[in-house]
Parts: C-alpha cells; sequence; structure tokens
C-alpha cells in the first residue's frame, strides 16, 4: 500500500486510524469552530489522529431552496482559520474543476464526491495540485471499478491517493453497504476512508430532502473496523437535527467518544 500524508498526519498501512470530521455543510464560523474544539479534545484523549472536514458549498442538495454554503471565498477562510486556531489539517470537497488549484492552497486533503468520480477533468485538476486527494465511490459504481479511477489520478501526475466508500444505490431512496467493497478498494494499494455517515443516507427520502438512519451508524463502523479501514469519516454536530444539512445522519458529538473508542479497539485487533 502507498501511505499519504495530509499535514503531518500519515495514512496507511502501519498507521493508527484517522478521522476526518465536521458538519456536513459550514453553517457559520462560530459552530465549525465548535465542533472542531469539541473534536479536537475527544480525538487527543483518544490520542487518535485528526483533519476537519467542511464544504464551503453542497452543490448537489436535492431541493434548490435548500442552504449550500457560503461560498468558497468565505468557505477558504474559514477552514483556514481552523487550521492555525487549533493545529490541524483541513478537508473540503469541490463541484468545479477550475475550484481545485484555489482550494489546494488552503486545505491540506481535496476530496471528489461521489456523484463526480468519474468526471475525468475533476480527477485531473485533482491531480495536478500535487495535494493528497480523497476519491468518493460513486454509489453507482461497483468497487472494481474504481481501478480506473485511480489509473486516472495517477495518468493526470497525482500523487497521493486515497478511494472512499459511501454505500451503493440499492433500489429507490436507499444505499446499501457491501463490505467486500472495502477489501476490493484497499486492494487496489491505496488507503481506504469509511464514510459512516453519508452511507446511513436515504436519498432524497422525504421529497424535497435526503433521510437517513442515524442509528446503523456505529453498526457500519464496527463493520468496516472489522474488515479494515484507515480513515473513517463521519459528519458531526452538537444538535444533528438542527444542521442545515445532512440533519438525519451527522452523528452528535455528545456520543462521539464511544463510537471512535470501539473502532479503535476493533482496529487494534483487525490489523493483525
Amino acid at each position: 500500500m502507498k501511505n499519504v500524508k495530509v499535514g503531518n498526519i500519515e495514512i496507511g498501512k502501519g498507521c493508527q486510524l484517522v478521522f476526518i470530521a465536521g458538519p456536513c455543510v459550514i453553517e457559520s464560523r462560530e459552530i465549525c469552530f465548535e465542533i472542531a474544539a469539541s473534536v479536537k479534545v475527544i480525538c487527543d484523549a483518544l490520542q487518535m489522529p485528526y483533519i476537519f472536514k467542511a464544504s464551503f458549498d453542497k452543490a448537489n442538495r436535492t431541493s434548490i431552496h435548500s442552504y449550500r454554503g457560503p461560498g468558497l471565498e468565505k468557505g477558504l477562510e474559514i477552514l483556514s482559520d481552523i487550521k492555525k486556531e487549533f493545529n490541524v489539517p483541513v478537508c473540503t470537497d469541490f463541484h468545479e474543476p477550475w475550484q481545485a488549484k484555489e482550494i489546494a492552497e488552503v486545505v491540506d486533503l481535496l476530496q471528489v464526491p461521489a456523484f463526480l468520480c468519474r468526471q475525468t477533468d475533476m480527477i485531473v485538476s485533482a491531480a495536478k495540485t500535487k495535494k493528497t486527494v480523497s476519491i468518493k465511490k460513486a454509489q453507482f459504481l461497483a468497487p472494481w471499478d474504481m481501478k480506473n479511477v485511480v489509473e486516472k489520478f495517477y495518468e493526470s501526475g497525482g500523487v497521493e491517493l486515497m478511494l472512499a466508500e459511501r454505500g451503493s444505490t440499492f433500489g429507490y431512496n436507499n444505499l446499501i453497504v457491501d463490505m467486500r467493497s472495502l477489501a476490493v478498494m484497499r486492494g487496489m494499494g491505496v488507503p481506504l476512508v469509511f464514510d459512516a455517515t453519508h452511507s446511513a443516507q436515504l436519498p432524497g427520502g422525504i421529497g424535497n430532502a435526503t433521510a437517513g438512519q442515524r442509528e446503523f451508524v456505529p453498526v457500519m463502523v464496527k463493520g468496516a473496523a472489522a474488515i479494515g479501514m484507515d480513515a473513517l469519516f463521519m459528519e458531526v454536530h452538537p444538535e444533528p437535527e438542527k444542521g442545515k444539512s445532512d440533519a438525519t445522519t451527522m452523528w452528535k458529538i455528545s456520543e462521539l467518544k464511544s463510537v471512535l473508542e470501539t473502532a479503535l479497539r476493533i482496529d487494534e485487533i483487525s490489523r493483525f
């Protein structure tokens, strides 16, 4: 496996399980700082490396009336301030190729959204930044099809890559995680991220918004840790039900520590 570095954190074979987390979207400077501070305290106590992640724009909201975020300029300003204040690497996703270069000047980890993982221009633009990139497997792709995505990235000059599992479309308004996909994608020689909260979504499940089954997040975290993952991604919030995006799947911060403790214990066993 080819390990990667995000800031000063190494991810991959022989490394400790890494936690990537934050709110779904940048709701405000204040809530992002509150979340970053709270999660860092938990991760420091568990000696678990932490990367803060939030979106400056959710360009794929179900309804045109849904909140999208503060935009690129304001979003990058907030992410930069979090990076300095808490001394943690930061991550965000992007939706258009031209955004990658500007984002890479601030963030340590670029994320290509699942729906866009086959878009060649997205992958090429991310690769050209020479930053570490996480590409999410599309809900409509088989895990072995991500081999083409990996080849696109490296042949476009990319240096450090991770792949992420976030569930597969299973009929209408439903996702299911085929745990075999973790083994398949990890076998491509790159570190694997498991996205536990997006995997609990029911896309468009309430008509004009996405629903979810938050109660299954701990179960899926346990399964992924047992099979093998290099980083765990979760969207978290002090009051998920008040969140401006993914309110049905974000995990409550007050209940986070026990989930991470369990994941770390299973991960320690599964690595042997």
